[in-house]
């Protein structure tokens, strides 16, 4: 599973396919500007005129990339998604051979998305506008799902089936729901509920999918 599969890039609309590196550096020009509105304002305050000022671009090229603010929330959420996994993947090459020790790491890496990267405690995958942000056939949860399962056929040389990705389902809807609480009024989050998450997780893979060491 792509990058591009798994977040269906392709739904997230914009006027023009960013194909040249210039357009390439003009959208992450205001997806950053965005990020940072967020930070700033929160998700109300990305308006199409605040993000021309903050990228010092005008109004008239935001609309040449992202028809509406929508659509430019969607493509911010595509790649928090896109970043969080690079670091998942990173992180479980390193990760002990312990079976679901890797799902440490793809808490730690949310967690740290949270603490440090801009606009994603508010945004996160844009399952605070909408479960089906980024592809309106999966909720963002059951992506991400997909993407654990298929690292996890290629760790144990295993080919995911539905059992596999309903129990990660699962766990993630459980990782999603406390890590929110966790980081409601705290912005490095409440260790309380991140060591909750981590032992509800990890306690529950285990026992419903029990793998073999590597």
């Amino acid at each position: 599973m792509t990058a591009h599969t798994a977040l269906a890039t392709d739904r997230v609309v914009m006027r023009t396919e960013p194909v040249q590196q210039r357009s390439s550096e003009r959208i992450t020009l205001l997806l950053d500007a965005a990020a940072t509105l967020i930070d700033d304002a929160g998700i109300d305050g990305v308006t199409t005129s605040a993000v021309a000022l903050r990228s010092r671009s005008s109004v008239g090229v935001v609309y040449r990339y992202f028809p509406n603010i929508q659509s430019l929330l969607r493509a911010l959420a595509a790649r928090n998604m896109e970043r969080y996994l690079e670091r998942v993947w990173q992180g479980i090459k390193n990760s002990p051979v312990e079976p679901w020790s890797s799902f440490d790491g793809t808490l730690d890496a949310f967690i740290d998305m949270t603490r440090t990267e801009p606009g994603f405690r508010a945004l996160r995958f844009g399952d605070v506008i909408d479960q089906r942000f980024i592809n309106p056939e999966l909720s963002n949860n059951a992506i991400l799902a997909r993407a654990f399962a298929e690292q996890v056929g290629r760790t144990y040389d295993l080919t995911p089936d539905d059992d596999l990705v309903f129990h990660l389902e699962v766990a993630v809807e459980i990782a999603s729901g406390l890590l929110t609480r966790a980081f409601q009024l705290d912005k490095n989050g409440d260790a309380r509920f991140i060591e909750a998450t981590r032992d509800l997780c990890g306690t529950y893979l285990r026992t419903h999918i029990p793998l073999p060491r590597t």
